[in-house]
């Protein structure tokens, strides 16, 4: 029996790792077997690209962002999520092809048509079951980041807006697998909200696709 893919998805600072973590421990809880993952990285590749990406010293032009992080998505399918799929196995990612239709469609302005056929490249059609969107006004997620914030979380507020709106119309778009979960709660009333739309989906994958 197939799998079930879930995806956290959102802008900076909207809480995917906290939300990701806690959907995977609520699963185990209840004896499923989980495989939590992200992107990028994933594996040992991703790990790398994900040194390249976030650096916040470094230069990486639009185009090669894409194609950077589209590497480490076909990587990460390959070796982490679609076996784990043919599994059985439930698997928490956060981020996945949204984000690069957020961030580099929408945010960067690269034409969505190409960066909607290279997730497809990379993915091999593979989709989530399942896309919890946490939606936070971009304001408040740049007062909650902690640290020192990476190379996209240090772009300029209108880009954050731009990825914001796009993720709003893919949500749109793909109303039947986005979940829009309002992510200006705190994290446990949010994780509520994502843990009742986990609970509807079907369990058989016969009637989930």
């Amino acid at each position: 029996m197939r799998g079930i893919f879930i995806t956290i998805e959102g802008i900076d600072g909207s809480g995917k790792s906290t939300q990701a973590r806690m959907l995977a421990e609520w699963l185990r809880e209840r004896g499923r077997d989980v495989v939590l993952t992200r992107e990028p990285g994933g594996t040992k590749l991703g790990e790398h690209l994900r040194e390249v990406l976030l650096d916040g010293g470094a230069q990486v032009g639009a185009a090669a962002e894409l194609l950077l992080y589209v590497a480490d998505r076909a990587q990460h399918v390959d070796e982490v999520i679609r076996p784990a799929l043919d599994q059985g196995r439930i698997v928490v990612c956060e981020r996945y092809a949204d984000s690069t239709l957020a961030y580099q469609g929408y945010g960067r302005g690269l034409d969505l048509d190409f960066v909607r056929r290279a997730n497809q490249f990379a993915t091999a059609g593979l989709e989530p079951d399942l896309t919890a969107l946490l939606d936070l006004p971009p304001e408040i997620a740049r007062q909650r980041l902690a640290g020192t914030p990476d190379r996209l979380e240090r772009e300029e507020p209108a880009f954050h807006a731009r990825v914001a709106q796009g993720y709003r119309e893919l949500a749109r778009t793909h109303a039947g697998r986005i979940r829009v979960v309002d992510a200006t709660a705190a994290p446990d009333a949010v994780f509520r909200e994502v843990a009742r739309a986990v609970a509807g989906l079907p369990q058989d994958p016969e009637h989930r696709r």
